[in-house]
């Protein structure tokens, strides 16, 4: 077993950071941006249990292991219920024992729902593995969007096209803007994000503040291997749709997406995605990972499916034992209503009747918190067109929204 040193992710040393960035580099399971260190460090700034555990063969720093730990002793992995993607991230031919290293890092059990398929030493614990869909990129001789969305995605091209030009029309010249700077752009986006989780009775993320500092923080970092992109839709020099998610230098990894709620329409969700993945794939990114989750409009646009895995990692413990005997049933519960639509579209139309009730007030003051306005429609399916646009029609879609014990919230796409 490698010996093995504790830190905390936002004073990890300059050596320690780039031997991280190195085992990202020598594998592409550990490309993505939320494996980064600097994700680790934006976490570590707002979270008190934040920690990396470094293993070391004789000099030399050979993985890293991000994750969070009470004063129980309970563990997750770092950014739990805001990550798309968890893992030890480590040099080729690294390997592990899973219960010392939960010792060396003071933990009983440690709880992952993102694991990278790559993981083996993890490979007991996992109690189930689930679809992470993904689009392939390449930046192709195409002379613009419209060509590559012809190219690409030749069902969704003509009625997509359509909508663009007709929102051009009725607002004024469409741009979009793939890397946008300024601040209020994202609090734009932010504010949109918060009505609609509170619209269709999710759990809003932003009205807490360590999420909404942590958001402006990561807007900031621009380094090769985590970026913080905000693209924008504007329709003349009005904002249309806004997302913000992290990049490295081939993966892009889509987070926060919302619109003016105004003009769904026009379909804005479908268009933000489809012109954030001709922008990447001509900016260098080769995949972009949209993250777990059985949504429609993922089937739509992806090429191929990662898998990731949720489960326990434990060793014997009174505290692992009841940790798992209260989340399994709880994570069994939540997995079989996402995987049947008969039940998750009650509990979707569920979900909406109290964020209508939130939004109007009937529910009283201490339901409807946030950080934006509860204006606007409930999101309404778009009944033109044809199967593709119809499933992005409205919004991107939302997660499931149960908070994870004490993790941060499930966050909704």
């Amino acid at each position: 077993m490698s010996t093995i040193t504790i830190h905390r992710p936002e004073e990890l040393s300059l050596p320690l950071r780039r031997s991280w960035h190195r085992a990202m580099d020598e594998s592409p399971d550990y490309a993505n941006p939320f494996l980064a260190p600097e994700f680790a460090a934006g976490i570590g700034r707002h979270r008190g249990g934040a920690r990396v555990a470094v293993l070391h063969e004789g000099e030399e720093a050979v993985g890293f292991l991000p994750y969070e730990r009470n004063a129980l002793g309970v563990g997750r992995a770092i950014g739990l219920g805001l990550s798309d993607a968890q893992a030890l991230v480590h040099r080729p031919g690294v390997t592990w024992d899973t219960r010392e290293l939960l010792r060396a890092c003071g933990l009983s059990v440690f709880e992952f729902d993102h694991l990278v398929e790559e993981q083996k030493p993890f490979g007991a614990y996992v109690t189930g593995t689930f679809a992470s869909p993904a689009i392939d990129l390449k930046d192709g001789d195409y002379a613009g969007y419209a060509e590559w969305l012809r190219g690409a995605y030749p069902g969704l091209a003509k009625t997509t096209l359509k909508k663009e030009r007709r929102l051009a029309r009725d607002l004024g010249e469409m741009r979009f803007v793939f890397d946008e700077r300024d601040p209020a752009a994202l609090r734009t986006l932010m504010r949109w994000k918060s009505a609609q989780y509170r619209r269709t009775g999710r759990m809003d993320r932003f009205a807490r503040p360590w999420i909404v500092e942590l958001v402006e923080q990561l807007f900031q970092v621009r380094e090769e291997h985590f970026t913080g992109v905000l693209s924008v839709v504007y329709a003349g020099d009005r904002p249309v749709a806004a997302h913000f998610g992290p990049r490295s230098r081939t993966v892009f990894a889509p987070w926060f997406t919302a619109y003016d709620p105004d003009l769904q329409y026009y379909s804005p969700g479908l268009i933000m995605h489809l012109r954030m993945a001709e922008a990447a794939g001509r900016d260098g990114v080769r995949l972009m990972d949209l993250g777990r989750g059985d949504k429609e409009w993922k089937d739509w646009l992806k090429t191929r499916e990662l898998r990731v895995g949720e489960g326990f990692a434990v060793r014997p413990h009174p505290v692992a034992t009841a940790h798992r005997l209260w989340r399994r049933p709880v994570r069994g519960l939540r997995n079989t209503v996402l995987a049947h639509p008969r039940l998750r579209e009650p509990a979707d139309r569920l979900l909406k009747t109290v964020g209508t009730l939130r939004t109007t007030g009937r529910m009283g003051s201490g339901t409807g918190t946030g950080t934006g306005t509860g204006s606007g429609p409930a999101p309404r399916r778009n009944t033109g067109g044809q199967r593709g646009a119809n499933a992005q029609g409205n919004s991107t879609p939302q997660r499931n929204a149960s908070a994870q014990g004490n993790a941060a919230p499930r966050r909704e796409r």
